[in-house]
């Protein structure tokens, strides 16, 4: 089956979805087991390993893969520690670039697919279509067509009964979400403005002077570092500040924005990567509302992440300890935490997923989760073209940044930094 993640929907798929169902999983604390997979064990994959086997006793590691050895050993590690529920051998352990096809065949229930984004769409169809339940991590896609085909993919776990969870962890975060609840119920009034930060140092740079090995590919050598390509990463913008991106989304329930206007370069990245260090983005939404997000990162800057939602009755401060004050500054209310109640949103996120499958109940969050990332990709576009760009505009874009069938062992020179005002040249990969 063709799990290109440009291969559109089409009415010949209608035998697919109605293929056979995975059976629903029984009522909370049965001894029944949910066998899992991960495919991309990298730091998040590992994490949402541990929190996916905290989330239910009777979730048991069934299979692992991973591009490289490296992600293999890190979930081996992990898995170790539930002792018994490790159920991975050797032969249910898959390396390379088709890792995923393995997992996705050896049986499991349920797969977390938390690869770089570039080979979300692919994975995510490859699931759907094989019927398994997906946890999948942020963001959804590094370009139009890919967000296109994460929305396909989930229209069709709607009609297959299968589930999709997201990765968009603040949403799960207790203290947040109450913080959000109380502008969504229109507490504060109507909101006018927001203006969110992403502020911290470099995730996993390229050393001083760090180049490709010789006898290694090009896409081997990138998807060893791939937080510093634009085609595997997305850019820290969609990779990273898309936590940010989502909740203005948030703040403004869900509502499409009309256009945005960016900012962004690179001051002081002076590596082979072609990815700006910083942005600053305007989204435009409906009657004069304005979102700021301002994301960098720099070593030797102020680090801040805070999200401010201003509102006619006062602003609405997050994360952390979340605050409202009125429009004179006193503050009005302030999150507590509460006893009792489990305030890690990564494992809140993974809690709430195992607990509705036990219960019968499919979540389905992938189309709310493309429309989160492209408007990451909007305002990226915004700021490497430097023009105003329209959402419905961008929404019709055909840029595909890599094919799914790329292979270790290709040419693919690393694309041009964007110049605003200037046409970017396409690259793409060749085979010797």
């Amino acid at each position: 089956m063709d799990n290109n993640r440009r291969t559109l929907l089409k009415t010949g798929t209608a035998a697919t979805l109605a293929a056979a169902v995975p059976s629903i999983l029984k009522a909370q604390n049965t001894p029944d087991q949910i066998k899992i997979g991960v495919i991309g064990c990298g730091g998040r994959g590992s994490g949402a390993l541990a929190q996916a086997m905290s989330a239910d006793p009777n979730v048991i590691l069934w299979s692992i893969g991973d591009a490289f050895e490296r992600g293999i050993n890190n979930a081996v590690r992990v898995g170790g520690r539930f002792n018994e529920r490790m159920q991975a051998p050797k032969e249910r352990q898959f390396i390379g670039l088709d890792a995923y096809k393995g997992v996705l065949a050896s049986g499991v229930d349920v797969v977390l697919l938390c690869t770089p984004p570039h080979f979300r769409p692919q994975h995510l169809r490859a699931a759907v279509e094989a019927g398994k339940h997906a946890f999948v991590e942020k963001p959804m896609a590094i370009d139009i067509p890919g967000v296109k085909s994460v929305i396909e993919s989930a229209q069709m776990a709607k009609k297959k009964g299968t589930a999709i969870q997201h990765g968009f962890c603040w949403r799960y975060h207790p203290g947040t979400k109450q913080a959000y609840e109380k502008v969504l119920a229109g507490e504060l009034g109507r909101v006018v403005s927001i203006y969110g930060t992403y502020m911290l140092n470099p995730v996993a740079p390229l050393a001083n002077g760090e180049e490709k090995p010789d006898g290694m590919g090009d896409v081997e050598f990138q998807m060893r570092h791939w937080q510093n390509y634009e085609w595997l990463c997305g850019t820290a913008l969609v990779e990273q500040c898309i936590h940010t991106i989502d909740k203005v989304g948030w703040a403004m329930n869900d509502v499409a924005p009309i256009a945005a206007v960016a900012n962004g370069g690179r001051a002081q990245r002076d590596d082979q990567s072609n990815l700006f260090d910083h942005y600053d983005i305007t989204y435009e939404y409906p009657n004069g509302v304005t979102a700021h997000v301002g994301q960098r990162q720099m070593n030797g800057t102020h680090s801040d992440v805070t999200d401010r939602v201003y509102c006619e009755n006062g602003t609405m401060f997050s994360p952390g300890r979340c605050s409202i004050k009125d429009v004179s500054g006193k503050t009005t209310w302030r999150v507590r935490p509460e006893k009792g109640v489990e305030d890690n949103m990564y494992q809140v996120c993974h809690n709430e997923f195992f607990a509705a499958l036990r219960a019968g109940k499919i979540i389905n969050t992938g189309e709310y989760m493309a429309k989160s990332t492209a408007l990451g990709l909007l305002g990226r576009e915004a700021a490497h073209t430097g023009k105003r760009i329209k959402l419905e505009d961008y929404w019709k874009s055909e840029e595909d940044q890599a094919p799914d069938d790329i292979q270790f062992g290709d040419t693919f020179p690393v694309a041009s930094l964007p110049i605003p005002g200037k046409e970017r040249p396409a690259t793409k990969p060749s085979r010797g």
